[in-house]
C-alpha cells in the first residue's frame, strides 16, 4: 500500500504510535529544527508557511507498507501520522494506492 499526501506543507511518516509523547516530541523537535523566527525568503503565505515546507522536505510525502493476509505489516507499536505543519491547516487530500496479488 502507497500513501501520497498531495501537499508541501504536511507529510505523511511512519512512526511509535503507543507513547502519545512521541508526536509532542517530535513537535518540538521538528518546530526546534525549523523555526518561524528564521529569516525566510519565502514569506507570503505566513510565517509558518516555510518552516512546514522544511519539515515537509525533511519528514516526505509517502509511505509504503506492506500487506500480508489482508493486514498491513506495521510493527507492533508502528502507526501512520498525517504530520499537519502549519498552526491551521485546511483540509488535506491523501491518495492511497494498493496493488499486490489477491492472496
Amino acid at each position: 500500500m502507497h500513501v501520497f499526501i498531495m501537499h508541501t506543507s504536511a507529510s505523511i511518516s511512519i512512526n511509535e504510535n503507543a507513547d502519545p509523547d512521541v508526536p509532542l516530541d517530535l513537535e518540538l523537535a521538528f518546530n526546534e529544527i525549523a523555526r518561524e523566527d528564521f529569516v525566510y525568503r519565502h514569506t507570503l503565505e505566513g510565517p509558518d508557511d516555510m518552516p512546514a515546507h522544511v519539515k515537509s522536505s525533511m519528514i516526505g510525502s509517502s509511505v509504503t507498507i506492506p500487506i500480508n493476509k489482508g493486514q498491513l505489516c506495521l510493527g507492533t507499536w508502528q502507526g501512520i501520522y498525517l504530520c499537519e505543519h502549519r498552526n491551521q491547516g485546511g483540509s488535506r487530500r491523501i491518495v492511497v494506492t494498493i496493488q499486490g496479488d489477491e492472496d
